[in-house]
């Protein structure tokens, strides 16, 4: 039986090894997320469909990783992390091996939506978060950007190797070594995260605003309400996220670039991403997680208006890279968010149903991004599309920062 963990556990040298397991599990699982943008092509080829119905599986796939993010999260606030893992290892397992054998578009959508979504990426992603959040405190920021990096190196590693696989062998046998590689290396690393996270101290935030009146709540909000605004922030973010990360593959091939070029630019983007979370990690440690999810989403918008004048081979390089560095930072900023305003006691379940908003914006943006084209012939109408999601963003994080603004005048005042 594992250890208790005390709180001189908390950013001990065993939980900076954790936290090393869990960016690995994170690379790993996050195959499941991206695998389908690199052969959305070849879906659409293989099962002679519209570009918006091959969007499909990517969009179940998101919608399944995002309630099967609140669904891990509360495994993992009950039985502790390694539950979870050990499932999301099966699930991928079986979904991409599924998914290789699929005979249908709608085979595949369930393959991709039930089993590498809803029980497998899923299970990588939230409780990871959640779990490493409370092994870390003064450096938690920094501890979160590194954790959650391992969901873009996964988008900087997977699509070329995969890519090469798929040129070399075939999507569907690309697949299913995807599943058996998945389950063989997951399940004995989960081990690693065996024990239970020490004890918590409430935030800050949270013990304040237990002694105020019963109208005083965080942010000067219901918990709900909060909550319920952070979930909107988050899929309008990622909706405007998903037009590059999941098209970029199909827009360089209507170019005449190429899948392997677009593949090329989706890992580069990815990779900036690595870049841009650390860095975000490191800048929230000091002004705080809406701070960070404001610059974030304002460099975003900036990034998203560069694709419209360049879509030249060489300015499409500049501008994906630009993309991942503006963007990345975005999404840990909403875990710290809840770590910051919200009871550790509720941290798997909270964080999971922030991510899972997240998640529900990716799959929307990559489905309607894929309709607007087939509507319009041209991904220029989907950039514009997004750029209107990224100010609705923007707009309800700074209502949150003016009420927690005023919310710290208010106490300071009394």
């Amino acid at each position: 039986m594992a250890r208790s963990s005390t709180v001189q556990d908390i950013e001990s040298p065993y939980a900076w090894l954790r936290l090393a397991v869990s960016l690995l599990l994170m690379t790993i699982g996050g195959a499941g997320m991206y695998s389908v943008t690199v052969v959305l092509p070849r879906i659409q080829a293989d099962f002679a469909v519209a570009r918006g119905d091959a969007s499909l599986p990517y969009t179940l796939t998101m919608v399944g990783f995002g309630l099967g993010g609140i669904l891990m999260g509360r495994l993992a606030d009950r039985f502790g992390v390694i539950v979870p893992v050990a499932v999301g290892a099966l699930g991928l397992g079986a979904g991409f091996i599924v998914a290789g054998l699929a005979p249908s578009l709608w085979w595949f959508c369930i393959a991709q939506g039930l089993l590498i979504g809803l029980l497998g990426t899923s299970a990588t992603f939230a409780p990871l978060v959640a779990d490493t959040s409370q092994w870390f405190d003064r450096r938690r920021g920094i501890a979160l950007a590194i954790c959650m990096s391992g969901n873009y190196a996964a988008g900087a590693v997977w699509p070329p190797v995969m890519q090469h696989f798929i040129d070399s062998v075939g999507w569907r046998q690309t697949y299913i070594g995807m599943g058996v590689f998945c389950m063989v290396s997951m399940l004995p690393l989960s081990l690693w995260l065996r024990r239970r996270p020490p004890p918590q101290q409430l935030p800050a935030t949270v013990a304040a605003a237990a002694d105020q009146p019963s109208t005083q709540r965080l942010l000067g909000l219901q918990p709900g309400t909060a909550q319920a605004l952070l979930c909107v922030a988050g899929v309008a973010c990622c909706v405007a996220m998903s037009m590059p990360q999941v098209h970029i593959v199909a827009y360089c091939g209507d170019l005449g670039f190429g899948a392997a070029r677009g593949a090329q630019m989706l890992s580069l983007m990815l990779a900036m991403g690595v870049v841009s979370r650390l860095v975000s990690g490191w800048i929230s440690d000091r002004i705080g997680g809406l701070r960070t999810l404001l610059l974030g989403s304002a460099l975003q918008g900036v990034a998203l208006l560069l694709f419209l004048p360049f879509d030249g081979l060489a300015s499409l390089y500049v501008v994906a890279g630009l993309f991942g560095l503006f963007q990345g930072g975005i999404v840990p900023s909403y875990a710290l968010i809840v770590r910051e305003y919200f009871s550790p006691r509720e941290a798997g379940a909270r964080v999971g149903t922030v991510l899972m908003a997240t998640m529900f914006g990716m799959a929307l943006g990559g489905w309607m991004s894929g309709v607007v084209f087939d509507l319009t012939g041209s991904y220029r109408a989907a950039f514009l599309n997004g750029i209107a999601w990224n100010l609705l963003n923007m707009a309800i994080v700074v209502f949150l920062l003016l009420r927690a603004r005023s919310q710290a005048v208010r106490t300071s005042v009394a």
